[in-house]
C-alpha cells in the first residue's frame, strides 16, 4: 500500500506523535510511506529512514494567501507524481489545503482536537462545514470530538479512533539529556515531583499551572517541573523548574509522582497517555476527551481552578495505598485502550476500506 501523510508543522506535539507512530509501524509492515510537512522541525528525526520525506518551505500554520496557494499547487503536483492509494491529513490547516488539493475518495482526515477550530478559531468553522464531504473518512480522536463534529452538522463518514503510543516504559527507548536526568533523579529522591510536559502554546494554561504551584510554595514536599518551554518561565514562584525542550521528553516521566495538564481546550492529549504508560497518575483539565481517559481511579479530570487541582493533588498523594492503586490503574488503562497496536490496526482498516471503495 502507498500511503501519504500530510501535516502542517514538523515540531513535536500530539498530532505529530500519532503520525510518527503510524508511519514507523507502516514501513515495518512493508507499506511505502511518504510524509509532507514544513521544512524544519524535530519530527523529521523521529521518522524511520525508509520513509520518504517531502518538505515544503512555505507550509506554515498562519494564513498567508500567496504561500497557501503555492502550497496547494505543490500538493497537487506531488499527488500526481506519487499517486498514493491513501492520503492521511493531520490537523486543521492541512485538513483545509489537503481537501482542496487531493481527491476526496482517497482522503482520511484526522481532527486532532476539534475545539481548536470550534472554540479557539471559530471563524474557520465555515471551511470545515463546506468541506465536510471532501474526505472518505473524518476521524475524531475522542467521543467528545465526535459529538462536537456532529453538533456542527458534520455527520457523514465520521469515525472515532483513540490516540495510541508505543510502550516506552518497557522498551526504555529515547534520547536522554544527562543534565535533566541527573537533576530530576535527585529531585525525585527528596520531593513529590509534579510534572507537566507540554509546549507553551495557546491551548495550555500555563498561568493556572503557576497558580497551582504557588499554592504549594510553602510545602517543601512538592516540586513542579515543566518540560517543553522554548524560552524563560515567566514565573515568580520558587518551586517551579522549567527544563526547556527535551527530545523524547516522556523518558523523564519515571521521575514524576503526578502528571499535571492544565488546558483551555484539548483533543486527546498524548502526554496524558504517556504518563499513564509509565504508571503516573494524572490530574488534568476537564476539557476535550480527557474525561474519557481519567476515571477517578487513575487520575482526575477537574475544572480549571486552583482549588480543584489542589484538592485532587492532595487526595492522591496523602494516602500511600491510594496513590499506589492510582499508579496501577493508570498503567492498566494504557495497556487496555491506548497502545499503538490498537490505534494502528483501526487506521489500517480505514485505509483498506479507502482502497476497496
Amino acid at each position: 500500500m502507498k500511503i501519504l501523510h500530510v501535516i502542517t508543522l514538523a515540531d513535536l506535539g500530539g498530532a505529530q506523535s500519532v503520525l510518527i507512530n503510524i508511519c514507523n509501524r507502516a514501513v515495518k509492515d512493508g507499506h511505502q510511506t511518504y510524509v509532507i510537512s514544513e521544512s524544519e522541525g524535530p519530527m523529521w528525526k523521529q521518522l524511520d529512514d525508509k520513509i520518504i520525506k517531502i518538505k515544503i518551505n512555505q507550509l506554515q500554520r498562519e494564513v498567508n494567501p500567496l504561500k497557501d496557494f503555492s502550497t496547494l499547487l505543490q500538493l497537487r503536483k506531488i499527488y500526481k507524481e506519487i499517486k498514493p492509494d491513501v492520503i492521511h491529513l493531520h490537523s486543521s490547516k492541512i485538513g483545509l489545503l489537503g481537501r482542496l488539493a487531493f481527491p476526496a475518495k482517497r482522503i482520511i482526515y484526522t481532527v486532532h482536537g476539534f475545539d481548536s477550530v470550534r472554540t479557539a478559531n471559530r471563524k474557520f468553522l465555515i471551511f470545515e462545514k463546506l468541506l465536510k464531504n471532501k474526505a472518505r473518512y473524518i476521524v475524531a480522536v475522542s467521543n467528545y470530538d465526535k459529538a462536537a463534529l456532529v453538533s456542527e452538522g458534520i455527520t457523514e463518514n465520521v469515525e472515532m479512533i483513540y490516540n495510541g503510543i508505543k510502550d516506552t516504559y518497557t522498551t526504555n527507548e529515547g534520547e536522554v539529556s544527562l543534565y535533566a536526568s541527573e537533576y530530576l533523579e535527585n529531585l525525585h529522591k527528596n520531593h513529590i515531583v509534579i510534572m507537566t510536559i507540554a509546549r507553551l502554546s495557546p491551548p495550555k494554561d500555563y498561568q493556572l499551572f503557576c497558580n497551582v504551584a504557588d499554592h504549594f510554595k510553602n510545602d517543601e514536599r512538592f516540586k513542579f517541573v515543566w518540560i517543553g518551554n522554548k524560552e524563560g518561565n515567566g514565573s515568580n514562584t520558587t518551586n517551579i523548574t522549567m527544563l526547556g525542550e527535551l527530545v523524547d521528553a516522556y523518558i523523564y516521566l519515571k521521575y514524576a509522582d503526578l502528571f499535571l495538564l492544565p488546558s483551555k481546550y484539548e483533543g486527546l492529549p498524548i502526554s496524558i497517555i504517556e504518563a499513564m504508560c509509565f504508571g503516573v497518575p494524572v490530574i488534568a483539565s476537564n476539557v476535550g476527551g480527557i474525561s474519557e481517559i481519567l476515571n477517578n481511579e487513575n487520575g482526575f479530570a477537574v475544572e480549571n481552578n486552583v482549588l480543584d487541582f489542589k484538592n485532587a493533588i492532595e487526595k492522591i498523594v496523602n494516602d500511600r495505598k491510594f496513590f499506589k492503586s492510582f499508579c496501577n490503574e493508570a498503567r492498566l488503562i494504557y495497556k487496555k485502550k491506548f497502545t499503538i497496536d490498537k490505534m494502528y490496526l483501526q487506521y489500517m482498516d480505514l485505509y483498506k476500506n479507502v482502497i476497496i471503495k
